[in-house]
């Protein structure tokens, strides 16, 4: 019994060893294009509101994950990025689908919301975050990630739309760049439909 509890007390021990060896690397900054950082930048939502629009009842929750349409216990409306959406590619010109010839590539990778209901329709706070990770051609700089926003309802009929352009920052001796933005759509519910059927498609162009 005593050698077998020593065997598994050094077990133990080397798995603890691993498990801090891997918080250290994540700790770490990025990557080329084609690695694995996990630094992702994310920011909470502010509390302000349009005024005019007192709202009776607000809930919170995380949205799904970017490559996912996941629903959600709470009445919210869905924060959704499609796979080939929350992708965009930028290639030296004449190259398109060379991966030797990428100049970036930007990537939403957290998704969030807020929903405050008031008579007959809903307050959508979202918010998006990503990186933008330098190929072999990019250089470091200014990056614009020009990004679409849709709001459609259980019947998949466009009830808003929004657009914008995020501009990400990569530093010098840094091949990755940090992104976060919150903005706000609103749009009517229909009496017969769930709110957490709508959804609202977030995708960079």
């Amino acid at each position: 019994m005593r050698r077998i509890e020593v065997h598994a007390w050094l077990r133990i021990a080397a798995l603890c060893g691993l498990l801090v060896g891997l918080m250290a690397l994540s700790a770490c900054g990025g990557s080329k294009l084609g690695g694995d950082s996990t630094g992702f930048a994310s920011e909470r939502l502010p509390d302000t509101l349009p005024r005019g629009e007192p709202p009776p009842r607000t809930q919170t929750a995380e949205a799904p994950a970017a490559d996912a349409a996941a629903g959600n216990a709470l009445n919210c409306p869905q924060v959704v990025a499609w796979p080939n959406e929350r992708l965009r590619t930028v290639y030296q010109s004449g190259h398109d689908n060379d991966a030797m010839y990428v100049v970036n590539r930007g990537e939403i990778t957290k998704l969030s919301r807020e929903c405050r209901f008031y008579n007959g329709g809903v307050v959508v706070k979202y918010g998006f975050a990503g990186r933008v990770l330098l190929g072999p051609k990019g250089k470091a700089g200014a990056v614009t990630l020009p990004v679409a926003i849709h709001a459609t309802d259980a019947y998949k009929n466009t009830l808003a739309k929004d657009k914008m352009s995020v501009r990400v920052t990569v530093p010098p001796n840094t091949p990755v760049g940090y992104f976060s933005m919150v903005r706000e759509i609103s749009f009517p519910i229909r009496v017969g439909t769930r709110p957490e059927d709508y959804k609202i498609f977030v995708a960079l162009k």
